[in-house]
């Protein structure tokens, strides 16, 4: 029982050193933000030079973000939009909180492709880049899906 004091003193210190250490760690490795998109797409559109698009852009960072643009070769203009009860609103950007998401639903938050220069068919992708106020900007390739796909049912 003797070096029993001295193991738990050294275990004690070395988990205080740990902790010390994961602090500056986390505070220098979360303190940008760190984003990734998924599940983006676009519902085949049933407009000549129009379409909707979808995504998700999570956050895994300690620092919000912002979209504040986005282009692409496929359409003369990309607005972003917010409904809320209802009503559609065009935004200049979205804050991306960290450790968040934004979230691009049917009846949400969505992306309006304006003036098209072709019209996406089911099972092409367009390519679309978004710009971060913080992060510089990320290329998405967007899947054109069935005019009545619905990602939670996978149709």
């Amino acid at each position: 029982m003797r070096h029993r004091p001295a193991v738990l003193t050294a275990a004690t210190a070395l988990a205080g050193a740990l902790a010390l250490a994961g602090c500056s760690d986390s505070g220098s490795g979360s303190s940008k933000a760190e984003l990734s998109v998924s599940g983006p797409y676009i519902p085949q559109p049933v407009s000549a030079d129009m379409a909707a698009g979808f995504l998700t852009i999570t956050n895994k960072g300690g620092t919000q973000d912002e979209l504040t643009g986005v282009t692409s070769d496929a359409a003369g203009q990309i607005t972003m939009h917010s409904t809320t009860g209802g009503a559609m609103r065009e935004k200049r950007s979205f804050a991306i909180p960290a450790h968040g998401q934004l979230v691009f639903k049917s009846g949400g938050n969505h992306l309006m492709f304006e003036r098209l220069k072709h019209q996406p068919k089911q099972g092409q992708t367009v390519t679309v880049k978004l710009t971060f106020a913080k992060s510089g900007s990320l290329t998405v390739e967007m899947p054109v899906k069935s005019a009545t796909y619905n990602p939670s049912t996978g149709h």
